[in-house]
């Protein structure tokens, strides 16, 4: 993984918008159950800003052999990323309003695909709000990009991998599901056996924005991340908000997409309560 920064803060958003290269403004609206996503985009977007789809964009379909969102062919995603307005070396910003959990796919998305400026806005559509700046209504309808994606800009793992790796293996859901107290999607409750949990929302502040990197470094640290590291999470969304949480600490991780949809969906596989 590069160094390159993670996060933009709005007075650094509104610099680049009113630059000679502005970056294209996506917003990822979405949540696990909810599908109003679009809906809450054209009650007030900011200025500029794209509508992605999670479901349809960013993942292909579900399957249990694959999991709830697969990595989206390359293809179908430079398709998406010409739709949204994205040129070659253009840089990108991502927003939702889920402190950074939906949109930070979009952001691992377009750097894995070889996007090198992804950057995801810090506080998101709140923090956007909240500073004073106003809000579109309605459809953007950008002009088509010329982007060419190529792959291979983040590192991933395969469930061989994680059923056979050294590696310390931290699980971003939240606390209840990764104990098998609930599970209100995949087949069967628990986690991967000898992973740790590291639920993502704790990665970022009340406002929903990411806490500091010496606090990040702090809290990975005590989880015990020392060398190398595979994130999951339930289909490989919010695992993303966790890579990018350890971006931000200067830490790099790997995703595993199937997470765990495909994992609990194999039977051959163990699982692990409590």
């Amino acid at each position: 993984m590069s160094d390159a920064p993670v996060l933009i803060t709005v007075d650094d958003l509104v610099e680049a918008m009113l630059s000679s290269r502005p970056p294209a403004v996506l917003d990822v609206r979405w949540q696990l159950g909810l599908d109003d996503g679009a809906q809450r985009y054209a009650d007030g977007h900011l200025p500029g800003a794209v509508y992605v789809d999670l479901e349809t964009e960013l993942a292909a379909p579900a399957s249990p052999e694959l999991g709830r969102h697969p990595l989206p062919d390359l293809a179908d995603l430079q398709a998406a990323a010409r739709r949204w307005g994205v040129d070659v070396g253009s840089p990108v910003v991502v927003y939702d309003d889920n402190a950074g959990m939906s949109a930070a796919r979009a952001w691992w998305l377009l750097r894995w695909a070889g996007v090198a400026d992804v950057r995801i806005l810090d506080g998101g559509v709140g923090a956007w709000v909240d500073a004073g700046m106003r809000v579109s209504k309605g459809d953007a309808k950008p002009r088509v990009g010329n982007v060419v994606l190529t792959g291979g800009g983040m590192p991933t793992v395969d469930i061989a991998d994680v059923g056979d790796t050294a590696a310390l293996v931290l699980d971003a859901r939240a606390g209840e599901r990764f104990r098998g107290e609930v599970e209100p999607v995949d087949p069967r409750p628990g986690h991967i056996p000898g992973a740790v949990s590291a639920p993502t929302s704790e990665n970022v502040d009340s406002s929903g924005r990411f806490l500091p990197a010496a606090a990040l470094r702090e809290r990975f640290s005590s989880l015990g991340v020392t060398g190398d590291v595979i994130v999951y999470c339930g289909s490989g969304v919010t695992a993303a908000h966790e890579i990018a949480a350890l971006a931000v600490a200067g830490l790099p991780a790997a995703l595993y997409p199937g997470s765990y949809s495909q994992w609990s969906s194999d039977a051959s596989r163990s699982v692990a309560l409590g």
